[in-house]
């Protein structure tokens, strides 16, 4: 016997299967937003990721994902090693910066070469080191586990910036079309 609930969830059926629909039902969920870092002191490389995750404590695991059509990623990827950068909402101009095509990434913004041998940006919430663990393929996307070996947290008291309904923070409006993402994922 099926019962049914008191207030149900109102709902337009969507077909996963439709690339629009999936992007704008997958907007519902609010992530945080992240540089993923790394190559060397003369050839920097990072791109904006709000695909990021914790995946174990014990060992301490991480995991990113990103798209193989990314042009950042098969030049950072054979270096073994990445920094995660926590981006605060004061940071949007960072987050562009690295989701755009153009230009040098790291030109005009303030970082540092690491203890752990990544480019480290200032300024941001967090950083978490790890080396590359494993790498799964999946859709068209790599899945990227990283072993965490050094995390650095910033207390200022500043919050994150949050990625929703294809605009940043949760509080902003999402008509305004200069922080407007026109897909989501866009930023890989």
């Amino acid at each position: 016997m099926t019962v049914a609930p008191e207030n149900p969830m109102p709902s337009t059926e969507q077909s996963a299967n439709n690339a629009l629909d999936y992007r704008k039902t997958l907007a519902e969920f609010a992530s945080g937003v992240t540089v993923i870092t790394g190559g060397t002191q003369d050839a920097p490389l990072g791109f904006a990721c709000q695909s990021f995750s914790s995946v174990s404590l014990e060992p301490a695991l991480v995991m990113f994902c990103v798209d193989r059509g990314s042009r950042t990623w098969p030049n950072l990827r054979p270096f073994g090693r990445f920094c995660v950068n926590v981006l605060g909402e004061h940071q949007q101009d960072v987050c562009w910066a690295f989701g755009s095509k153009a230009g040098s990434k790291f030109d005009a913004l303030d970082w540092e070469w690491s203890a752990w041998e990544t480019p480290a940006l200032q300024g941001v919430l967090a950083r978490i080191h790890a080396d590359v663990s494993a790498v799964h393929e999946e859709g068209d996307h790599d899945i990227v586990i990283g072993r965490v070996v050094a995390l650095e947290r910033m207390t200022d008291g500043r919050r994150p910036l949050v990625f929703f309904r294809g605009t940043f923070n949760i509080d902003a409006d999402a008509t305004d079309a200069r922080h407007t993402w026109t897909l989501m994922g866009g930023w890989i």
